[in-house]
């Protein structure tokens, strides 16, 4: 008998119908003899209409109410839930995150879990109950209704899972596993059997979609094996995990990821003195705008070059902030690029081989793909290049690192 922690995004409680495939999911498993908690998403969509609901009201809904409105689209699948299992004959009882407590911060709409006392889960359990609890909130020390934010569900099945030390925590989404590369764009990627969480965790902040690097993060902090299962389909999924296991068979890299999102910002000609650096960084960061990859180029008349990357939804506001300190700085010019993209080899595997970015930038040579930017950690080489080679470069590195699946008649004995 094992203690799971089920997680069920909006699409999977997407309608009454899927709740009910979900409850018949959760009833095989509890007949088996598993003790399941189950932590699931508002109804696919059913968020977004809360918050044009409050937009209605105002541009800027006060975040406190914002938060007390959408926590209850959570509130109805809990209950919807907790019926169809009933109706199966399985016991089962929901709760929000009030009352289980799961207790946060205060900064309302992206508030982050503090504690949660699991004392009252742990007795349903022991009763013979299956637990569903809302995601994606909590309850602050004065008794405020909190949300977590983005992925805040995802979040939320990890962390119960750490609290309970459940033996797994499962997250049920639209796909059957995390992928050497997204198969959309290769169509031989394959499901990888198990990742680390530093991989997983490097993958997510890369462009990877699959779970929310928030939930990888707290998962590795307190070693929650994680696993990621399709929510209608049978198999395995993916196991995300501490454990890297030495092995002949294991792979140099573990994934390619690669993000669309991209915009480049040059600033040209800045005097090379000490500190130039935090006078272009620092008001780009006071106006809210993350910095992602850094290149700064000293030239031979004692002035330097300093490129960096943004996300493209901060562009503008970033160019602005450049051209201004370029005024005050006396830079020779500001250059921008939107139509870039990045892409990135990630793989503990690289700790014990050398040649890895040698062998990526051979690759992408070959396909006559000019890198314009390279940042690289122990676990990953990232680069940037022109968002129209994007795919033709993913490709091109999935093949050259022998990801692509074997094809039929072509299989190892």
């Amino acid at each position: 008998m094992a203690l799971i922690v089920q997680k069920f995004g909006g699409t999977s409680v997407g309608t009454v119908e899927r709740i009910e495939q979900v409850a018949e999911k959760v009833k095989k498993f509890r007949d088996g003899g598993d003790d399941i908690v189950v932590v699931v998403s508002a109804m696919s969509g059913e968020t977004n209409r809360l918050i044009d609901l409050a937009k209605q009201i105002s541009d800027q809904p006060v975040p406190r109410e914002l938060d007390v409105m959408v926590s209850t689209g959570e509130q109805v699948t809990i209950a919807l839930l907790a019926m169809a299992l009933i109706k199966r004959g399985v016991p089962a009882v929901s709760y929000t995150g009030n009352q289980v407590r799961i207790l946060t911060d205060s900064a309302h709409t992206k508030a982050r879990i503090l504690q949660i006392d699991s004392q009252r889960i742990q007795r349903d359990i022991k009763a013979g109950r299956v637990v569903v609890v809302a995601g994606f909130q909590g309850v602050d020390e004065k008794g405020n209704i909190t949300t977590l934010g983005r992925g805040g569900s995802d979040t939320t099945g990890v962390a119960l899972a750490a609290a309970l030390k459940a033996d797994e925590c499962q997250i049920y989404t639209d796909v059957d596993g995390v992928y050497t590369t997204d198969p959309r764009v290769v169509a031989k990627a394959q499901r990888l059997d198990k990742i680390t969480f530093e991989e997983m965790l490097e993958m997510a902040s890369l462009g990877s979609k699959v779970l929310q690097i928030r939930a990888v993060e707290f998962a590795g902090k307190y070693s929650v094996p994680l696993r990621v299962l399709h929510s209608f389909q049978e198999g395995p999924g993916t196991l995300i995990t501490l454990d890297e296991e030495e092995s002949m068979e294991q792979p140099i890299i573990s994934g390619i990821a690669f993000n669309r999102d991209e915009a480049k910002l040059t600033i040209r000609g800045v005097p090379d003195t000490p500190g130039v650096a935090f006078k272009i960084l620092g008001p780009i960061s006071a106006a809210n705008v993350e910095v992602d990859m850094i290149v700064q180029n000293v030239a031979h008349d004692n002035t330097t070059d300093f490129t960096f990357t943004v996300h493209r939804n901060d562009y503008n506001n970033a160019l602005q902030v450049l051209q201004s300190i370029a005024n005050e700085m006396g830079a020779r010019e500001v250059i921008g690029d939107t139509d870039i993209a990045k892409v990135s080899i990630v793989g503990v595997g690289m700790r014990s081989h050398a040649g890895v970015a040698s062998r990526m930038f051979e690759a992408l040579a070959k396909e006559n793909i000019n890198i314009q930017m390279i940042s690289t950690s122990e676990i990953k080489v990232s680069v940037v290049i022109e968002e129209k080679y994007l795919e033709l470069a993913v490709r091109a590195l999935h093949t050259a690192f022998e990801l692509d699946a074997p094809t039929a008649g072509n299989t190892a004995e």
